[in-house]
């Protein structure tokens, strides 16, 4: 049986981890925000930079070069943004991700100490049913970490997909500047 005390500690850590998760959160939000205002600043500086260099422009073959040399830093410039997006999204979700597996184990040892001390205290006879409650837990447990390790084996894939993607445009940036 759970005391008082050991229910107000688990709703006091609940409250901690709930606090600590809106913390995190909140700082996602504000470097989501900081790369926005700079990748705003950093367009508008190349916008007006790039209308100063159409501007002096002289002829038709000094524009093509003109805007083929723009093609490669904006495509490096997006591919740059991504990457700093993606690893904020993922940072934040990375901290979600250990409260949540710290809760989930912390619950688990708390039903293990519960089926264990049901299993001490079973009447005489019982002790088959004691073994298949057991038996049953120790499944659910291999099952939920097997699922942990499966999102996490989808996450790497996910992210190994994302760089290919962005290495693949930066490359194809890179081919397409140098053929014009």
């Amino acid at each position: 049986m759970l005391t008082a005390e050991q229910i107000l500690a688990s709703h006091k850590a609940n409250v901690e981890t709930l606090f600590g998760l809106t913390n995190k959160a909140f700082e996602g939000v504000e470097k989501l925000v900081e790369l926005n205002v700079s990748a705003a600043k950093a367009a508008l500086n190349d916008s007006a930079n790039q209308t100063q260099a159409v501007l002096s422009v002289k002829d038709a073959q000094e524009l093509l070069a003109l805007q083929a040399s723009l093609f490669q830093p904006l495509a490096e410039k997006a591919a740059a943004y991504s990457r700093h997006l993606y690893d904020i999204a993922s940072g934040t979700s990375a901290e979600f991700g250990k409260a949540f597996e710290g809760q989930a184990a912390d619950a688990q040892k708390q039903f293990v100490g519960l089926v264990d001390s049901a299993a001490k205290n079973a009447p005489a006879g019982s002790e088959t049913a004691v073994a298949v409650m057991k038996s049953a837990v120790a499944a659910a447990n291999n099952a939920f970490e097997s699922v942990q390790k499966a999102v996490k084996q989808a996450t790497d894939v996910a992210e190994a997909n994302f760089q290919a993607v962005t290495n693949t445009a930066v490359s194809a940036g890179k081919t397409a500047s140098k053929k014009r």
